[in-house]
């Protein structure tokens, strides 16, 4: 039986045209209604990624289509309020995290199959529990696909960021010798968590060899296309490079191009939520802003230099 809770109205993160943080703007809504298999969850903590602002430029229409009014949103975690049709395991007052394929966590009330939520570990406080699955999923599914061994070394780029700061620590937890490219500025980050830093910037590709005189056996990208072509120069098999970003330029040069969308299931959700809970993992939360504050959290998000994540606090 469907439960039903006070208010008619949520609010939630909407934007009507492609565009900068200045696009977005927040709209009172209809409360979502929970369908079969699925729960309202208020939301308490919702991540802000670098997709999302790909997305709401238009820069990421080729892969994912936008219909507008759009809302926006994949990260969440917070508190079911209503439990739809054929829902077992799940109940009104239930602490949960997980992800909305439907752009809508970036709100005050979402709806969302129970296929896509886990129980939120009591260690999670709500910041991290809301930023944990896009960047958890994503480094998971990139470190798989490269096929890490105990004692290979593996390059990363952007390795400090939300994405970055698990990678790296799931690499270093596989045995693997890590170098990060990052700024200067995260240097000592990267050293505390066992990381050779290597500044980004020109020579880069001659500081690698440098750091790395035995050579490189894998690449995880998570910045841009200019690290693929990168990977290529310093005689990294095509196998054993990924990138979460560079689509187009995967396709052209034949490396892999596997993310969150490879890793989105209860079980790895379940899993990294399990590391992160215990203290086997950090998950750095860089800033956080309240729902009004949207265009603000989006604004230091593209400045692409954020040490962990940024997060939203409905």
């Amino acid at each position: 039986m469907t439960q039903t809770m006070p208010g008619t109205t949520a609010r939630a993160v909407r934007f009507d045209t492609f565009g900068g943080p200045e696009v977005l703007y927040v709209a009172d809504i209809p409360m979502p209604s929970p369908g079969p298999g699925e729960v309202v969850v208020a939301v308490r903590a919702a991540g802000v990624n670098p997709g999302e602002s790909g997305i709401r430029t238009g820069a990421l229409e080729f892969r994912y289509q936008t219909s507008f009014p759009s809302g926006e949103g994949s990260d969440l975690a917070g508190v079911v309020t209503q439990v739809g049709p054929d829902v077992t395991g799940f109940a009104a007052g239930d602490e949960v995290l997980g992800f909305s394929w439907t752009r809508s966590s970036h709100a005050t009330h979402t709806a969302v199959p129970v296929t896509q939520l886990i129980h939120k570990p009591a260690a999670l406080s709500w910041e991290v529990a809301g930023a944990l699955y896009v960047v958890g999923c994503t480094a998971y599914a990139a470190v798989r696909a490269i096929g890490v061994k105990p004692g290979e070394t593996v390059a990363v780029s952007a390795a400090a960021g939300g994405v970055g700061s698990l990678t790296v620590q799931l690499l270093r937890r596989a045995g693997a010798r890590v170098l990060g490219i990052a700024s200067p500025s995260n240097a000592d980050w990267l050293t505390a968590h066992d990381v050779v830093p290597v500044p980004y910037g020109p020579d880069l590709a001659d500081r690698l060899r440098a750091a790395a005189p035995d050579g490189i056996d894998a690449f995880i990208d998570l910045f841009g296309p200019q690290y693929v072509d990168l990977a290529l120069e310093l005689g990294i098999p095509k196998d054993r490079i990924n990138t979460i970003i560079a689509f187009q330029a995967a396709q052209r040069l034949g490396v892999k191009a596997e993310g969150s969308e490879d890793a989105s299931t209860v079980e790895v959700m379940t899993y990294m939520a399990g590391l992160v809970a215990d203290g086997t993992l950090e998950l750095p939360i860089a800033a956080t802003y309240s729902l009004d504050d949207v265009a603000k959290a989006f604004e230091e998000v593209d400045r692409r230099h954020t040490r962990g994540k940024i997060v939203l606090l409905p």
